[in-house]
Formats: structure tokens, C-alpha cells, sequence
């Protein structure tokens, strides 16, 4: 029997890729918990020095929440998340596959650029057949109208009106399908023949990006950031005395929070001194956590 076979079924449905509902899928990648530092270390060391392939199915499945906020960066290009998650997922065994665990970086940041390639190259060959006609009025134009613009070519508002009233959809959306089927294919990239300005203002290659606000890698950091923060706030509190880590509790921990006033009244002294406890215990936890 295969080491895959012997997965558990959902680890190798959702390495499949979202080949079912597309929001159970984003549910269950979400679910995966980011790994440690040191715990991806380890599964990279195994893959590498002892071809663990279960360590390389691992450092996959806690980083395909990653592929999906890549993927969402480029939904303006008409294409289906669900496509460009599955593309992202190939980029991403590909990272896996050349990931030196020993370079001090995480996986993520070296992956991503191998996850935007793979849909690069998705989006490339896709370019030309991105929907033309999304809604049912669009899609009647669509089929309808090409044979009249054979016949018609550029129309005249009289002829506009003609076709409008003949499939029952308004003017405007007769001359905004007239604009799209008269769009032609570019190329992606420029060409020696074409490399002038105009052609590098216009061709996609010029400004195929995705949304930098979701990078992964930024993702990750902020998330170890905060992490990382939470626990030398913890081990600072603890260092307090008990009324001064009471007083931060109340006034800045807890849902909701206490007032001076109401701190004033439990320890039985003026709200000023309530003001200067919490001042003092700022201070002390800045130089603890330093």
C-alpha cells in the first residue's frame, strides 16, 4: 500500500485541490494551523537528507492557506479562484520540492514566488478566452450579435435600437457587447519587433500584479509578530504584583474594561492613585518586555 492511500481522506482530498465546493475547501486549508519555525525546519531536514515524502505532504497542507490569499489577488483577471488555487498548489510542491531548509528563511517566503509563477503562466495561457459574457443578457448578445456585426459592422444608434428591441435587452447593453467584440487579443508580452513604449503601456505583462496587502509572507510574519508579543506580555504580567497586574487586567485586558473610578472604589483610594499604580506598571512591563 502507497503512503498516500494511507493518509487520512481528508489530507488527500485537500491536497486534490478544491475540486468540490470551493468554500469547504478555503474552510478546511483556513483550519490547518501555521507551523513553528522549528517545526517546519524539521519536516525540511526530512524531506531533504531522508526523502520523508510525508514530511513534504506536511510543509504543503499548512501552507495552502497561503496559496489562497495569492490566488484571491489576482481575481481581476476573470479567471476561477478555484483554478488559479490549484495552479498556486502546483507552484507551491514545486517550492517545496527545492526548499533548503538551511538558507534561514521560511518556506513561505521562498514559495510564494514560485506559487505567482505557476499562476502567471495560468493567466497566460488563459488570457484570451476570460469571459466575454457573464449574464444571460450577455451571453444572448453575445451569440446574436456576432453574426449581425459580420453583416452590419460598426452600427448606428437606429440599428442599435433594431437589436435592442429584437432580443429584448436595453441599448446600452447592445453597444457595451458591440465595444467587447471589437476588443482584439494583445500579446502578453512585448515582442524586439514591438518593444517600443506604446506597446510595453499596453501589453498585460506590464501590469500583471497581484495584491501585495495579502502576501503571505507579510501574513506570516505579522502573525509570528503578535504571537511572539502575547507571550513576553504574559511572562511580564507574571512579574507584577498582584495588585498591579489586577489593575492592567481591568483597565486593558478584559473585554470590558474598568474604569479608574470603579478600581478606585474595589481598593478603597482615589481614582489619582489608581492613574499612577497603572502609570507605574507601563513602565514596568515596557522594561520587561524589552
Amino acid at each position: 500500500m502507497t503512503q498516500t492511500a494511507l493518509m487520512p481522506r481528508t489530507q488527500r482530498l485537500i491536497l486534490a485541490g478544491p475540486t468540490g465546493s470551493l468554500d469547504a475547501y478555503i474552510h478546511a486549508v483556513g483550519s490547518i494551523p501555521v507551523l513553528s519555525a522549528d517545526e517546519e525546519h524539521a519536516l525540511a531536514l526530512r524531506f531533504r537528507d531522508a526523502q520523508d515524502l510525508d514530511a513534504a505532504r506536511q510543509l504543503v497542507l499548512h501552507h495552502l492557506r497561503f496559496v489562497v490569499h495569492v490566488a484571491r489577488g489576482y481575481l481581476g483577471y476573470g479567471l476561477p479562484l478555484g483554478d488559479l488555487i490549484q495552479e498556486g498548489n502546483i507552484g507551491l510542491m514545486k517550492a517545496v520540492k527545492r526548499f533548503d531548509p538551511d538558507v534561514g528563511v521560511r518556506l513561505v517566503s521562498f514559495a510564494v514566488h514560485w506559487i505567482r509563477a505557476e499562476m502567471h503562466e495560468f493567466i497566460l495561457k488563459n488570457w484570451r478566452i476570460v469571459k466575454v459574457a457573464t449574464t444571460k443578457a450577455q451571453r444572448k448578445l453575445f451569440f446574436n450579435l456576432r453574426g449581425s456585426k459580420k453583416r452590419l459592422g460598426w452600427m448606428n444608434r437606429k440599428e442599435v435600437e433594431t437589436v435592442a428591441k429584437e432580443l429584448k435587452v436595453s441599448p446600452a447593453e447592445v453597444l457595451e457587447m458591440e465595444s467587447r467584440l471589437a476588443g482584439q487579443d494583445i500579446t502578453f508580452d512585448t515582442t524586439p519587433e514591438t518593444e517600443d513604449e506604446d506597446s510595453r503601456s499596453v501589453a498585460p505583462a506590464s501590469y500583471l500584479a497581484a495584491d501585495t496587502q495579502s502576501d503571505p509572507a507579510v501574513a506570516l510574519e505579522r502573525s509570528d509578530w503578535e504571537q511572539q508579543g502575547e507571550a513576553r506580555l504574559h511572562r511580564a504580567l507574571v512579574k507584577l504584583d498582584d495588585r498591579s497586574r489586577h489593575i492592567m487586567q481591568r483597565r486593558w485586558l478584559d473585554e470590558n474594561k474598568a474604569t479608574l473610578q470603579e478600581l478606585a472604589n474595589q481598593y478603597h483610594v482615589s481614582a489619582e492613585r489608581i492613574r499612577q499604580l497603572e502609570t507605574n506598571a507601563i513602565k514596568k512591563l515596557g522594561t520587561l518586555m524589552a
